[in-house]
């Protein structure tokens, strides 16, 4: 096996409904290179059911990942020969699929007699950032908001996370997708009601910021939707004509909150750094109102390119291959591999 500066990694991820895959190669200075990744997503396919389908999404998996893998070798001029170290996303997320990476991960390190490394899908998302054209440096806040997660974190290194403030209820992903399915936008909701609320008035509805003045970096977001709900039968036969507005509101409501916090984890950790990662981080109106906050304050924010934002392959080789590099990572030869569902990323060993 090559040096750990040397390293390439073959990182795979499919905790939920896409298949990502990817190779990331260690450096002796400076962060990892991204080779090639390929990305499959299964919205078409789910759409029809309103929703994730656990069963369906594993069967895709199996389909997709070896094309997947095939491809993204053949983009960066590589073979198995030349990957070091295959990553897999061990947790958390829905078990079948999670299972499907895990294995075929840990099939092709087999057969090649490679190490295996299992890696914590948030921290794929924390560190995505790295992988884009301005990579931020330690330590930094991080404002993680993907799928039923939003955490703010402080950051001082690969492994070395604080927990700031987390969601007790719905996150931010989550009260996106359940108020667009209120509104009768399809699936997936959060990208529809933010392309929606941009034709809207934001101030059309004076909607809740649950405890955006709790005093502590938590979040809850269950109100909101109830509020949604509540607002949504006031205007019965008018909702259609006042939808945009409604989206607007709700939008406005959740990037309030998020904001917020972010300025005030930002103020009580004294740092003047920002990232922000996971899918609701490629909201555009998240993403202009923490431009035009951080830079009166003199923070700097880091975000993932656009089409890395949602789950891939590249963030699991980069988290992999990060670890590697800072000397935390124990990749193993034991095949004997196992998933983790329900994993906090606060229990990722640093």
């Amino acid at each position: 096996m090559s040096g750990p500066s040397e390293l390439l990694v073959l990182g795979f991820e499919s905790s939920c409904d896409e298949t990502g895959v990817a190779l990331v190669q260690c450096r002796a200075q400076g962060v990892p290179v991204l080779h090639a990744h390929a990305l499959y997503s299964q919205i078409d396919m789910h759409q029809a059911y309103g929703g994730v389908v656990p069963e369906l999404a594993s069967r895709d998996h199996i389909r997709r990942v070896l094309p997947l893998t095939r491809q993204v070798l053949a983009e960066a001029g590589k073979t198995l020969a030349d990957v070091d170290v295959v990553a897999y996303t061990q947790g958390p997320g829905l078990a079948g699929a999670l299972l499907v990476g895990a294995g075929v991960a840990c099939a092709l390190a087999a057969a090649r007699g490679l190490p295996v490394l299992g890696i914590h899908h948030l921290e794929g998302h924390l560190l995505s950032p790295f992988l884009s054209a301005d990579p931020p440096e330690f330590p930094f806040v991080a404002l993680l908001v993907s799928g039923g997660h939003t955490q703010l974190m402080r950051v001082d290194g690969v492994g070395r996370y604080a927990m700031l403030g987390e969601t007790i209820d719905d996150a931010a992903g989550e009260a996106f997708d359940k108020s667009a399915k209120l509104m009768g936008l399809g699936y997936p909701g959060g990208p529809a009601l933010s392309r929606l609320a941009e034709t809207g008035d934001a101030k059309a509805f004076a909607l809740p910021r649950p405890l955006l003045h709790s005093g502590n970096l938590d979040f809850s977001f269950s109100g909101l939707k109830t509020a949604v709900l509540t607002q949504a039968k006031k205007l019965g036969n008018d909702l259609p004509a006042r939808k945009a507005d409604l989206a607007a509101s709700t939008q406005a409501a959740i990037v309030e909150v998020l904001l917020k916090k972010s300025l005030s984890a930002l103020k009580l950790t004294g740092l003047k750094r920002l990232v922000v990662a996971g899918g609701v981080g490629a909201n555009k109106a998240l993403r202009q109102q923490l431009n035009e906050a951080c830079a009166k304050l003199k923070v700097r924010v880091h975000y993932p390119e656009l089409d890395l934002c949602t789950d891939n392959g590249a963030m699991i080789a980069m988290a992999g291959a990060m670890r590697l590099q800072a000397g935390i990572a124990q990749p193993n030869r034991d095949y004997a591999f196992n998933v983790r569902p329900r994993w906090g990323l606060d229990a990722v060993d640093a």
